[in-house]
């Protein structure tokens, strides 16, 4: 594989989704030059990525979130420098770099090498390995941006319960497990409440509510108010119910929509109760903000990663898991590992 200062022939492994006919997608592994990646300051040897829900999309032609094929999705990455034309990085530096237009537009970390500008990265906090940073990945440091949200609004773990919805997704699993380390009373909402029990448990919920439960249809625009603060990556339905279940003051942070885009509700919760939502993009926020949250995922909001179920596997069985993660069927997190064997 490349090494400093290799030619831009050099040859790397990668997964490629192509158009094969009009809304046919299909991935295969493919070789690939490094001249074939797009220009950028910093050329990363990847050792890990991991499977996100955008990535799943991707994968399978969504043009909401690709809009040229050939492509090679992955929105995370860790790995090492291997060139650098700027001063803030050198060849051998450990780096993470997540979000930005990587593994959507730009070539993702679904291969061995992403070539990148220098804005998009970050060195790799020292407490954290390449593995530990991409268990984390978009979902974790999103969920530590929806916490550090619930926390800025002056929300106490004696205030009353958290709800967060989607809990056994990445950003739901991490979103329970940092509330409950931070001493807050979180109560998970998921379709899956008999499978998922022990895991949720063990991330520190308090107790467990199914979709139906999580979800009201009586068409009443307020109802018995319970939440002081929920972290909501579902959207649609179980985001509407659950602004109607909101306490006064409480603060709903929204960063996804698993279930829906669209959200039908009144300004009731807002002028009767002051409820306040805040939206959250992990993809395009300053380099300085970007660092501040690794950081405390790094230190002192760090987790134990095996909690998080993490399940490695290679490019060449990524297609089960991107059919898996679109169907509903994710549990945990699903690690890809580039490293040379």
């Amino acid at each position: 594989m490349a090494q400093p200062g290799s030619a831009d022939g050099e040859q790397f492994r990668a997964l490629v989704v192509t158009e094969k006919e009009p809304k046919t997608f299909v991935r295969s592994i493919e070789t690939r030059s490094v001249g074939d990646l797009p220009p950028g300051d910093v050329l990363i040897r990847v050792h890990y990525s991991s499977l996100n829900y955008k990535d799943a999309l991707s994968a399978s032609g969504s043009p909401g979130v690709t809009r040229t094929y050939p492509h090679t999705p992955g929105i995370d990455v860790a790995g090492t420098v291997t060139r650098c034309s700027c001063d803030e990085f050198a060849v051998g530096d450990e780096v993470v770099t997540i979000g930005n237009d990587l593994g959507m537009n730009t070539a993702g970390g679904f291969a061995e090498f992403v070539s990148v500008p220098a804005s998009w990265v970050v060195r790799l906090p020292k407490t954290l390995t390449a593995r530990d940073a991409m268990i984390y990945g978009t979902a974790g440091f999103t969920a530590a941006m929806c916490v550090d949200k619930i926390l800025a609004h002056g929300v106490k773990p004696e205030d009353g319960e958290i709800l967060v919805t989607g809990a056994t997704g990445g950003v739901g699993s991490f979103a329970v497990a940092l509330l409950a380390q931070l001493g807050y009373t979180v109560v998970a909402a998921t379709g899956k409440v008999e499978s998922a029990r022990d895991y949720l448990l063990a991330l520190g919920a308090h107790r467990l509510l199914s979709r139906e439960d999580a979800t009201d249809d009586s068409g009443r625009p307020l109802l018995k108010s319970q939440w002081t603060g929920v972290v909501d990556s579902v959207g649609g339905v179980m985001l509407a119910s659950a602004l109607k279940a909101t306490q006064r003051q409480a603060v709903v942070v929204i960063c996804g929509l698993a279930a829906s885009p669209v959200l039908e509700t009144t300004v009731l919760p807002f002028i009767l109760r002051g409820v306040t939502m805040v939206g959250v993009d992990s993809a395009q926020i300053p380099s300085q903000e970007r660092q501040r949250i690794w950081q405390l995922v790094a230190n002192e909001w760090k987790l134990d990663p095996s909690a998080m179920l993490a399940r490695e596997v290679t490019l060449e069985v990524l297609g089960p898991e991107i059919d898996r993660i679109l169907q509903g069927g994710q549990t945990g997190r699903v690690l890809v590992c580039l490293k040379s064997p």
